[in-house]
């Protein structure tokens, strides 16, 4: 542990499913951290290009949290009848390969993250996903008698092993407040312990006047075309299949129309992206549906874009195009639940549709594409609000609030 007079060490520890929304809202509170007061160090269970520029901004190292791939095989047993032929053989083998994920991939990493969290004399442990994936962490903590605090991002609909998870960390952040009464409500976890801290980002950062035109060239997109976006990781309750849904019913009834497809897909949902595009083929949409894969300059999408879209569906905490896409002052459509919901206010911030129903997503397309004022009164109001919900000094202040109370041993709850 640092000394009482030296910066505190931060040990942050990022097991999501892909490189998304949290680990770029995470990048942006350690490039903001006070560092006369806090020295980060940020593990990653995954890497890549986008996970090593972190070396550049704070001390970094790659633990691999899966050396086999349980979650495949866990798919493939899903999808057999055999193990129904006799009584408890589908319980057993699910809890083999439990166990075997637990021996193989958790064990290991572990092990790495206590020798690290050790070396690096870490005061205070920061997991920024859900317990539940980043219970190694947070009993690296408790082994090391720290305090730790858990990021929460997404719902708590789980097992008793979730349970079980969210009584370990010291303190939650929770990136709405839909998310913080999940929390309260099903897990009985007290108020004072969850804190609500929307995502913050360098607003000073963003270009508004982004060319866009480079973008649709990229993509070969007329310049005349009416453009929609669905920004978000290829992962199934995105929704991507019902914003393909939504363009079979609008298809003919918006000339130039351009439905774009923007985001990664992680290792584990390579076949869920070849069976979106095996869809686009059969339903005959290939010439308004264009996937575009991971982008880095995502103002120049942005800018692109006539409508941005969230199609989750379902409940997202607060996803990070909803705060990217309002403070580049952009007109934003997503689902009436969740943080989107919290976010919006249908018809002055934005559009909000009914979640899962592809009538009213495409009800709402066509109403945005019918009016370009519309579209530009509602970007206006977005990005006014985003000005003051989602500064990234506010954030990072309100988390260095948070560690110095633990560290000192407060009751630190911030609502």
């Amino acid at each position: 542990m640092a000394p009482k007079d030296q910066p505190k060490h931060i040990l942050y520890v990022e097991n999501g499913i892909g490189y998304g929304g949290a680990i770029i809202c995470l990048r942006h509170l350690v490039r903001n951290l006070d560092r006369s007061k806090y020295l980060p160090m940020v593990v990653t269970g995954r890497t890549g290009p986008q996970y090593r520029e972190i070396a550049e901004e704070a001390l970094w190292k790659h633990i691999p949290d899966r050396l086999i791939d349980i979650v495949s095989l866990q798919r493939i047993l899903a999808a057999q009848t055999w193990p129904d032929k006799l009584p408890g053989i589908r319980f057993l083998t699910q809890q083999l390969l439990a166990r075997l994920d637990d021996l193989i991939n958790f064990l290991p990493f572990f092990i790495r993250l206590l020798w690290t969290a050790w070396r690096f004399k870490a005061d205070l442990i920061h997991a920024n996903n859900e317990p539940l994936c980043n219970r190694a962490a947070l009993l690296v903590a408790k082994c090391l008698s720290i305090p730790s605090i858990c990021h929460v991002r997404g719902d708590q609909n789980g097992s008793h092993s979730m349970r079980w998870a969210y009584s370990l960390p010291d303190h939650f952040i929770s990136v709405s407040n839909w998310v913080a009464n999940s929390v309260h409500k099903k897990l009985d976890i007290p108020n004072e312990k969850i804190s609500v801290i929307y995502d913050g980002i360098e607003l000073e950062k963003l270009d508004i006047n982004a060319d866009g035109n480079s973008f649709r060239k990229q993509f070969e997109i007329p310049q005349e075309a009416f453009v929609v976006g669905l920004v978000g990781l290829l992962i199934p309750w995105k929704g991507q299949e019902l914003y393909l849904d939504a363009a079979g019913l609008i298809k003919d009834k918006i000339p130039n129309l351009k439905m774009m497809i923007i985001g990664g897909t992680p290792e584990d949902c390579i076949d869920y992206e070849n069976e979106l595009k095996q869809r686009v083929i059969e339903d005959k949409l290939q010439a308004i549906i264009k996937f575009t894969g991971h982008i880095d300059n995502m103002q120049q999408v942005y800018a692109g874009l006539n409508i941005v879209v969230s199609a989750s569906t379902s409940p997202e905490p607060l996803g990070t195009v909803v705060i990217e896409a309002m403070a580049m002052g952009r007109v934003l459509l997503g689902p009436n639940h969740g943080g989107a919901s919290e976010m919006i206010t249908s018809g002055e911030t934005g559009l909000l549709f009914n979640p899962g129903e592809a009538d009213s997503l495409a009800e709402s397309i066509i109403q945005l594409y019918q009016s370009e004022r519309t579209r530009q009164h509602l970007g206006q109001a977005a990005r006014a609000n985003a000005l003051k919900a989602f500064s990234i000094k506010k954030h990072t202040q309100a988390v260095e609030g948070i560690y110095s109370n633990l560290l000192s041993k407060k009751p630190c709850s911030i609502n």
